[in-house]
Parts: structure tokens; C-alpha cells; sequence
């Protein structure tokens, strides 16, 4: 039976107050619960339209999934002119600010229950990101196994992101911000840049 317009929007009502609660309070707040007493109906009304909790967790991670892959579009779209290592580095630039400035949804989206269980197609949200990925690792590295260099690069570049949300590489680097480790982490990865 199609959804209604009501039920749609209700919907994604639904969605929306937990995007804006995991922006405002992080992961841990988002209870079936909360979503639908902020959403101002019953604590019974999200399972009409998401029969369970990670069903309407995997819908809260999905906007999150969209808005990096939009805003990495836009990354690549305005670097279209440079090489495929400025567009990593503008990428990895990215990628790191959205987890720094965005740690609830990034924290979401990155739960391995949610990726694994299939849930509305999460993991299908993901992947085009990393083909973007793998695809300017490629063109940077021909002689190499593109997937698994952009997969070293994304989980060294997740790393930096976590570890520098909690505090630990500016205790440790004394870096006042994470562009010398983002650079490193290309240059370990992809090879020195070569001087203009």
C-alpha cells in the first residue's frame, strides 16, 4: 500500500527530529522515545513507519550519508580543474571537518550494526563516496590496487578524525590543526607531491 502524504510527512518529520537531535545532543539520545515526544506524538507512532529502532536510526544516518556526498560533490565540482591528489586533499579537508563538526551523525553513520544489517540500503549509501575515493586514488596511483589505498587512506583519515575529536593528536603532534596530518597521511599513502 503507497504511503500517503500525511504518513510521508510524518515520516519524515520523524527523520528530522532525530537529525536535529543527533546534532544537538549526539548519538546516545536518539531513543524511539525521544524522536517521537520531540516529534509530538505517541512514543508507539515511529514503529508505523519504522518497525524497528535501526530501521529509523538507518533513516537518520542516510540524510547524514547525503549531505557529505553533497557536499563532497560540490568539493570535486569546484576542484574539477586541479589534479586528482588536490581533489583528495580538499576531500580529506572534507571529510574531517564534516566528522569534527558534525560527531553525532558521524558517529551514526558509522555504527557497524546499522552498516551491517542492511537497513535501508545504508551500506548502498556509502559506497558511491568511497568509489569517488578509490576512483581519484586511482588516477594519483596506477601501479597500485586503487580500492585498497583508498581504503588505508579512508581509515587513516577516520583515525585522524576520531583521535582528534577526542583530543589525542593535538596532545601528542602539538598540531594546532590537522592539516599537517592530513598531508601526511596523503603523502604515506599516495607518495610525496611532487614539487611544482
Amino acid at each position: 500500500m503507497p504511503t500517503t502524504e500525511p504518513e510521508a510527512g510524518l515520516r519524515n518529520r520523524l527523520v528530522d527530529v532525530g537529525v536535529e537531535l543527533v546534532a544537538r545532543e549526539g548519538a546516545q539520545a536518539l531513543t524511539l522515545r525521544e524522536i517521537a515526544r520531540r516529534a509530538g506524538v505517541s512514543h508507539g507512532a515511529p514503529r508505523r513507519y519504522f518497525p524497528t529502532h535501526l530501521d529509523l536510526l538507518s533513516a537518520i544516518a542516510r540524510r547524514g550519508f547525503a549531505d557529505l556526498a553533497g557536499r563532497a560533490a560540490a568539493v570535486i565540482e569546484a576542484g574539477s580543474g586541479t589534479g586528482p591528489r588536490a581533489q583528495l586533499r580538499e576531500l580529506g579537508r572534507l571529510y574531517l571537518e564534516f566528522a569534527l563538526d558534525n560527531r553525532g551523525m558521524y558517529e551514526l553513520m558509522f555504527r557497524h550494526d546499522l552498516l551491517n544489517s542492511g537497513h535501508l540500503g545504508l551500506r548502498d549509501t556509502s559506497l558511491p563516496l568511497f568509489g569517488v575515493l578509490v576512483e581519484l586514488v586511482g588516477r594519483v596511483r596506477p601501479d597500485a590496487d586503487a580500492r585498497a589505498v583508498a581504503g588505508a587512506l579512508w581509515a587513516n583519515l577516520h583515525g585522524i578524525a576520531q583521535l582528534w575529536g577526542w583530543g589525542s593528536l593535538q596532545l601528542a603532534t602539538e598540531a594546532a590543526d590537522f592539516t599537517p596530518l592530513l598531508r601526511a597521511a596523503l603523502d604515506a599513502h599516495l607518495g610525496p607531491e611532487a614539487a611544482v
